[in-house]
């Protein structure tokens, strides 16, 4: 009688707890290349390692020394899913990349919109050979074969072919707007048959990009290369970020001479290298970028 009154004890506080909820679906990481990614240096890079966490109310994991980039897939559920794809590039510097602050946090976000999210592990740091105020190569080349495995594999995720965007923060914006305006220009020999299919971005959201504009002109890099074909964008920066606003604002402009459908938010404030936390005015930035996914018909919202 006792191990019965026992059973029925656990299960009025089972049914007082609520109905039992299963845990969210693991993301699945796949390998980006089949085998050794291309294009690497001939100088070994060192191990990947998490570098130690920074001291700050909420503390940003940071990833260095990739070698092997992967794709980390994030599904929204089923009944939300609305068809779009976003690769998420991660910010960093191309010396690290911030994998929660600007990949995992943004890729739970982009589910609850409907979009399926894919945050790519591109190789960092800099190789010896590129140049310090250049994107690095390998880093083009995992950007473009990220939007290919996507595109060719669009069945196998849900999502649809004619769908498939980019976001980026910081160096990471910069690598999609370089992903955006050099799609033409394959920077690898193709390995397989996902090479066969475009790596144009679909559209694209850039918050707070780098590297964009010449320091003492203020215009556009020559490997920004800005025409009638570059994807719609979405750009978020604040006025007093010390990565100067003019990346932005310089991109906006070359994009509306090209008739290409812009959305541009310029903030008061917020400073650098917020992600989706906290930072006055700018915070207001995901709400303003869903009201754009929804106008472009990308979600069901």
């Amino acid at each position: 009688m006792r191990a019965f009154s026992s059973i029925l004890a656990v299960a009025w506080a089972v049914a007082a707890s609520g109905p039992l909820r299963a845990e969210p679906p693991k993301p699945v990481v796949i390998d980006l290349w089949p085998g050794a990614a291309p294009g690497e240096s001939a100088t070994p890079t060192p191990p990947e390692k998490d570098m130690p966490l920074q001291k700050q109310a909420r503390p940003v994991r940071r990833v260095a020394n990739v070698s092997k980039p992967t794709l980390t897939v994030f599904a929204p559920p089923a009944d939300k899913a609305g068809g779009a794809a976003v690769v998420i590039a991660p910010g960093g510097g191309y010396n690290i990349l911030a994998w929660d602050l600007e990949g995992e946090e943004v890729a739970a976000w982009l589910n609850t919109v409907g979009v399926t999210a894919f945050v790519l592990k591109y190789r960092v740091p800099r190789r010896p050979e590129d140049a310090k105020d250049a994107a690095p190569k390998v880093a083009l080349i995992d950007a473009q074969r990220a939007i290919r495995v996507v595109r060719s594999r669009a069945k196998e995720f849900n999502v649809d072919a004619a769908k498939v965007g980019m976001l980026g923060f910081s160096a990471g914006g910069n690598l999609t707007a370089l992903t955006c305006t050099n799609y033409d220009t394959p920077e690898y020999a193709a390995v397989d048959a996902a090479d066969e299919v475009s790596s144009r971005p679909d559209f694209a959201v850039l918050v707070y990009p780098a590297y964009l504009v010449e320091s003492k002109t203020g215009l556009l890099l020559p490997n920004v290369k800005v025409t009638a074909k570059t994807p719609p964008t979405f750009l978020a920066h604040a006025f007093d970020d010390p990565v100067t606003p003019v990346n932005s604002l310089q991109y906006a402009l070359e994009l509306k001479r090209f008739k290409v459908p812009c959305e541009l938010h310029l903030y008061s404030a917020g400073g650098h290298g917020y992600g989706l936390r906290p930072a006055g005015p700018a915070t207001t930035w995901p709400k303003r970028c869903e009201e754009w996914l929804a106008a472009m018909k990308l979600t069901k919202n």
